[in-house]
């Protein structure tokens, strides 16, 4: 859980980088706590409402955890754009994703492995 509130605590945090765990971690949780929203949205009969507000309110930690992610392979935050290319973009991103980091420093900061380890 902690991974979760630690990205949000970094609300617009573009700097810096993220490990695939944290990044993954956050997604994890995002992605349940989305899908039980759309289940309150539907039993109270108010879908998209809720789903909408929570969706908007992790907007910015979401975009941000992915562009430190990327920061941590040594590319710019705008590859985070990718996803965006039809048919292909979202395989592309997802792989970006999970692909390791680079090891040490690199222009966008220490590795997190080193200091989390």
């Amino acid at each position: 859980m902690h991974y979760f509130t630690d990205v949000v605590k970094r609300y617009a945090d573009f700097n810096g980088r993220a490990r695939r765990q944290e990044y993954w971690m956050y997604t994890l949780f995002y992605a349940a706590l989305l899908i039980i929203v759309m289940i309150l949205d539907f039993t109270l009969g108010t879908y998209p409402l809720f789903y909408f507000i929570v969706a908007l309110g992790l907007f910015l930690p979401t975009l941000g955890v992915g562009v430190r992610r990327l920061h941590d392979q040594g590319k710019s935050g705008w590859w985070i754009l990718i996803g965006a290319i039809p048919l292909i973009g979202w395989i592309w991103a997802i792989v970006l994703m999970a692909t390791e980091g680079t090891p040490g420093p690199n222009q966008y900061g220490p590795s997190p492995k080193s200091i989390h380890a």
